[in-house]
C-alpha cells in the first residue's frame, strides 16, 4: 500500500494544476513540491525495508483480464532494483520542481508546465513499479507522451514543435522492437508475468511452436533492446536526445537524470536474469553501448550550445551503463545510473542556471568570466564536470571506474579502449564548457553586465545535487563492503566477472584517473586562461568537422529514411487514389450510367408505358419464333 502512494502524489498534484490552471503559479509551484515529499519520505522507507529483508519481493496484483488459457493482473511489485529507483526519481524531481518555479516564474503557462511535469514523474514511477511486462509498457508510452508534451512545451518555436515531433516518432521505432518482444515472451510463456521468464528459459520451456528456447530468447531481448536503444538514446536511435534540448531546461535535467532516458536502462536491468541466458544479446547490449559512449562523446567535444553537450554526454554515460550490463556487470551498471542522475541533474540545473542569468543564451562563444559573478554555480557545476570527468574521489569515478574495471577483468580489451577513449573525450569536453563559460573575461560585455545568481530555489538545489555528486560515490566502495553492489545483487543473479578480477583494481583506476586528468590538462591547454575558441589546425579541419556536423547522421536519416518514407507514402497514395479509388469509383459511374439510362423508362406517361410494354412483347415473341425448338 505504501508503494502505491508514492506515484500518486504526483498524479494528484498534476490534476490539481491543470483544473486550477487560473492560480498563480507560486501556488502549482508550491503544491507539487510538498505534495511530492510524501512520496520521497515512503520511497526511502521502501528502500530501507527491502534493505533490511534482503531479497524480499513486495507483490500486489488483481486480475484485469481473465481467460481460459491466459490473464492478465495489474498492480504493483517492489524489488531492490525498484526501490532504488523510486529514491533516484522522487528525489531528482523535488529538486527539479524547485529549481523550476524560478526558471519559468514568469511563464503564462506555468500551471500546464507543473501539470505536464506531475504527470511525466507519475508515468516513470508507475512504469518503476509495474509487476508484468505489458502494463510497464502502458506506462513507457504514457513517458513518451509526456516527454513530447514537455520538449514541445514553447510549441510556439518552430523548433521546439520539430524536436518534439522527432523524439516522438524516432522513440516510437524503439517501442514497436520493445511491444513485438513483449507478444512473442506472453505468447511463448502463457503469461507477461516477467518474473517467470528466465525461469521458464533456464529449464528450456521457453518456446513457440515455429521457434525453439535458445533462438526465441535471443529475438524476444534483442527486441527488448530496441526499445531500450530507443528511450536511452542509443546508437542508430539517438538523434532525438540531442533536439530535445529545446524543451525548458529543467525537462531537459528530469528527462536526462531520472525518467525518460533511465527507462532503457532500467529495462535492460530488469530483465538482466533474461538476457543474461543469451550470449547474443549480451555482446550486442555491450558493443552498441561502449560505441555510443564513444561516439556521442566525440560529438560533444566540438559543440558549441552548452545543452547539447551535456546531451551528448547523457547518450554517452548511457552508453557505459549498457556496457556495463553487456559484459555481465549488472550491479556496476545501476551503481551507474545511481550516480549519473545526481551529477548529469547538477550540470543541466547549473547550465539552466547559466542560461537564465544570461538572458536565454545557450552559446558558449558569448559566454566567459561569469565564475566571479556566479560562484554558487561555478562550484556546483565543477563538481558535476569532476564526477562526470571520473575523478578521484567524486561520485562518477567509482561508478565508471566500476565498469572499466569489469570490462578490464573481463579480458574484453576492445571494449575496454572503447571505454577508455571515451572518457578521455569526456574529461576534455566537459572542462571545455567549464573554461568557455567561467574561466578569462566575458567575451559579451552586455550580457555579462547583467548576470547574477538566480533565487533561492535554483540554488539550493544546485547545492544539495553537488553534496550528492561529490559524496554519493562512497555507496558502493570498499570502505562499506560495496553496499549498493550487495543491496542489488540480494534478488538478481548476474553471470560473475571471472574470479581472477580482485574488485577496485588499483590498475585501472589509477589508467582511469590518469586519463581523465589528461582530458582536463587538454582542455585547460586549450581553453583555459581566457583563450576562448582556437582556431582548428587543417590537419585536423576535416575530422573537426564530422564532429561539429555530428558525423552526418541526420543528413544521412533526411536522404534515406525521410526521403525513402516520403517516397513511399507518395507510392502509397499513386495507388489509393487511382487504383483502389478509381476502381471505387468506376464501379459508382457504372451504376450511375445504368441509372441514367433506366431514368428515361420513368416518364409518367401512359403512352410511353404502353410503347414499352408493346416493344417488349415483339422482342419476346420474336424470340420465342425464332430460338432453336420454337414455342408453337
Amino acid at each position: 500500500m505504501l508503494a502505491l502512494l508514492v506515484p500518486l502524489f504526483p498524479l494528484l498534484a498534476g490534476v490539481i494544476s491543470f483544473f486550477f490552471r487560473r492560480l498563480p503559479g507560486a501556488f502549482h509551484a508550491t503544491i507539487s513540491v510538498v505534495l511530492l515529499i510524501p512520496s520521497v519520505v515512503f520511497a526511502i522507507v521502501l528502500f530501507l525495508y527491502v534493505h533490511a529483508h534482503p531479497g524480499v519481493v513486495l507483490r500486489q496484483v488483481i486480475p484485469w483480464l481473465v481467460l481460459p488459457s491466459f490473464s492478465i493482473h495489474v498492480g504493483i511489485q517492489v524489488n531492490a532494483l525498484t526501490a532504488l529507483m523510486l529514491v533516484i526519481v522522487t528525489f531528482v524531481s523535488i529538486l527539479v520542481f524547485m529549481f523550476s518555479y524560478g526558471y519559468l516564474r514568469t511563464d503564462e503557462r506555468l500551471s500546464i508546465y507543473y501539470s505536464y511535469l506531475n504527470l511525466f514523474v507519475f508515468s516513470m514511477l508507475a512504469l518503476v513499479l509495474s509487476p508484468n511486462l505489458l502494463q510497464l509498457y502502458l506506462f513507457w508510452e504514457m513517458v513518451g507522451l509526456c516527454s513530447y508534451l514537455l520538449v514541445g512545451y514553447w510549441f510556439a518555436k518552430p523548433e521546439a514543435a520539430r524536436a518534439a515531433r522527432k523524439s516522438f516518432v524516432v522513440t516510437r521505432i524503439g517501442d514497436a522492437g520493445l511491444f513485438a518482444g513483449i507478444l512473442l515472451l506472453g505468447f511463448a510463456a502463457g503469461t507477461f508475468n516477467d518474473a517467470d521468464y528466465s525461469i521458464l528459459a533456464r529449464h528450456g520451456t521457453l518456446a513457440l511452436p515455429w521457434l525453439s528456447e535458445p533462438y526465441l530468447v535471443t529475438l524476444a531481448t534483442l527486441l527488448i533492446f530496441i526499445g531500450a536503444v530507443g528511450k536511452s538514446a542509443q546508437l542508430p536511435l539517438h538523434v532525438w536526445l540531442p533536439d530535445a534540448m529545446e524543451g525548458p531546461t529543467p525537462v531537459s535535467a528530469l528527462i536526462h537524470a531520472a525518467t525518460m532516458v533511465a527507462a532503457g536502462v532500467y529495462l535492460v536491468a530488469r530483465e538482466f536474469p533474461l538476457f543474461a541466458e543469451s550470449h547474443v544479446t549480451m555482446t550486442v547490449v555491450a558493443y552498441v553501448g561502449a560505441v555510443t559512449a564513444l561516439f556521442a562523446s566525440l560529438i560533444a567535444i566540438t559543440q558549441q550550445d552548452i545543452k547539447r553537450v551535456i546531451a551528448y554526454s547523457t547518450v554517452s554515460q548511457l552508453g557505459y551503463m549498457m556496457l556495463a550490463l553487456g559484459i555481465g556487470a549488472y550491479a556496476d551498471g545501476v551503481f551507474h545510473l545511481f550516480t549519473h542522475a545526481f551529477f548529469k541533474a547538477l550540470l543541466f540545473l547549473a547550465a539552466g542556471s547559466v542560461i537564465h542569468a544570461l538572458g536565454g543564451t545557450q552559446d558558449l562563444a558569448l559566454m566567459g568570466g561569469l565564475r566571479r559573478k556566479m560562484p554558487i554555480t561555478f562550484y556546483t557545476f565543477l563538481a558535476g564536470a569532476l564526477a562526470l570527468s571520473g575523478i578521484f574521489p567524486f561520485a562518477g569515478f567509482w561508478s565508471k571506474d566500476a565498469i572499466l574495471g569489469a570490462a578490464m577483468a573481463k579480458g574484453d580489451w576492445v571494449l575496454y579502449l572503447l571505454g577508455l577513449i571515451a572518457a578521455f573525450c569526456t574529461a576534455f569536453y566537459i572542462f571545455r564548457v567549464v573554461f568557455l563559460t567561467f574561466a578569462g573575461a566575458p567575451r559579451d560585455e552586455d550580457l555579462h553586465a547583467h548576470a547574477h545568481e538566480g533565487g533561492w530555489v535554483m540554488t539550493v538545489p544546485l547545492v544539495i545535487l553537488g553534496l550528492f555528486a561529490t559524496f554519493a560515490g562512497f555507496i558502493n566502495t570498499p570502505w562499506n563492503d560495496d553496499f549498493l553492489s550487495r543491496f542489488l545483487t540480494a534478488t538478481k543473479t548476474p553471470k560473475p566477472i571471472p574470479a581472477s578480477y580482485s574488485h577496485w583494481p588499483l590498475t585501472s583506476m589509477a589508467i582511469s584517473l590518469a586519463v581523465g586528468l589528461c582530458g582536463i590538462g587538454l582542455a585547460a591547454w586549450m581553453y583555459g586562461g581566457g583563450k576562448g575558441f582556437r582556431k582548428v589546425p587543417s590537419a585536423f579541419k576535416p575530422w573537426y568537422a564530422l564532429s561539429r556536423n555530428k558525423f552526418y547522421v541526420d543528413e544521412v536519416y533526411s536522404w534515406t529514411v525521410v526521403r525513402g518514407g516520403k517516397l513511399l507514402a507518395a507510392l502509397v497514395d499513386l495507388v489509393d487514389r487511382y487504383l483502389i479509388e478509381g476502381l471505387t469509383r468506376l464501379v459508382g459511374l457504372f451504376f450511375y450510367g445504368i441509372g441514367n439510362v433506366l431514368r428515361y423508362t420513368q416518364t409518367g406517361q401512359i403512352q410511353t408505358y404502353g410503347t414499352f410494354a408493346l416493344v417488349g412483347l415483339v422482342v419476346f415473341l420474336v424470340v420465342a419464333v425464332f430460338r432453336v425448338g420454337g414455342v408453337f
